[in-house]
């Protein structure tokens, strides 16, 4: 099978970087030396120890991507760039027939879905690419459809970690609230406990010290009214390789689609676990 050509936008962030060093290493493709990058990066190359890229602020792509479409053929684009570039980076994507995997969260969705839908490609649109937790989330929630109030009366705790330059809580947390909320049980997204201090994460939490600076770990302990009852659920994950798999999954997806001749899709995560 001929490599699927790749462009990895969002290089220097260490989540674009390490996915890139995975394709670099994939026979099934073949990495790109270009990446889109922020206005704010002054750099104009980046290089790791599987590869080099020439990097592209937004006024220097539009001058550069017809000659690698010209190059290259078919492109298909990976995003983990910024929220604040993911609409404009979907405009880009869609105006220059570059299908894409989007693993960026933010923008505004609802017209992220219709710059999609309106454009003659297809995507896959996933804030979490963790398939894993993406697949827990979904059993989550069709418990939370299909047995509401399962958990009323119970006392929900929710503890979350990640690294210190996550100044948000973390998305998937929320979203557990959601289905548990819908599950019966009275509980607030503000109570969500989250971890940022490195000494309390490697003390109290026990987390590797190799891994501060890239983790996500997670605790949901639902308590019945009169104690006698506990639950628990716990996703514990170290560094980011976790977020590689399912991009390149997502990848290979999102290939076949273009080759049965799909457009204007917009594809989940749950489409890519599915495989229909």
């Amino acid at each position: 099978m001929k490599p699927i050509n790749v462009m990895v936008n969002g290089i220097p962030g260490k989540v674009a970087a390490l996915v890139a060093a995975h394709i670099k290493r994939d026979r099934r493709f073949a990495l790109l030396p270009y990446s889109l990058t922020g206005p704010e990066i002054a750099e104009t190359e980046f290089s790791a120890e599987d590869f080099s890229v020439r990097l592209l602020t937004p006024d220097a792509r539009e001058s550069v991507i017809d000659d690698v479409i010209s190059a290259c053929g078919q492109i298909h684009c990976v995003d983990f760039t910024h929220p604040s570039a993911v609409n404009a980076n979907a405009e880009f994507y869609c105006g220059h027939r570059l299908p894409f995997v989007m693993g960026t969260t933010g923008g505004d969705r609802d017209q992220l879905e219709k710059i999609i839908t309106a454009s003659p490609i297809a995507a896959v649109v996933a804030p979490n690419m963790a398939k894993q937790i993406v697949g827990f989330q979904a059993m989550m929630a069709y418990a939370a459809e299909n047995f509401p109030d399962l958990f009323k009366g119970y006392r929900l705790r929710v503890l979350e970690s990640h690294q210190k330059g996550k100044a948000d809580t973390s998305g998937t947390a929320k979203a557990m609230v959601h289905y548990f909320n819908r599950m019966g049980v009275d509980f607030d997204e503000a109570d969500i406990e989250k971890e940022r201090d490195p000494a309390a994460q490697i003390s109290r939490w026990g987390i590797p010290e190799q891994y501060l600076e890239g983790h996500g770990w997670h605790t949901y302990t639902l308590v019945s009214g009169d104690s006698t009852v506990r639950f628990e659920f716990t996703h514990n994950i170290n560094g980011r390789d976790i977020y590689a798999g399912g991009t390149i999954d997502a990848l290979i997806y999102l290939n076949r689609k273009i080759a049965q001749g799909v457009k204007g899709r917009m594809f989940t995560m749950i489409d890519v676990l599915k495989g229909n």
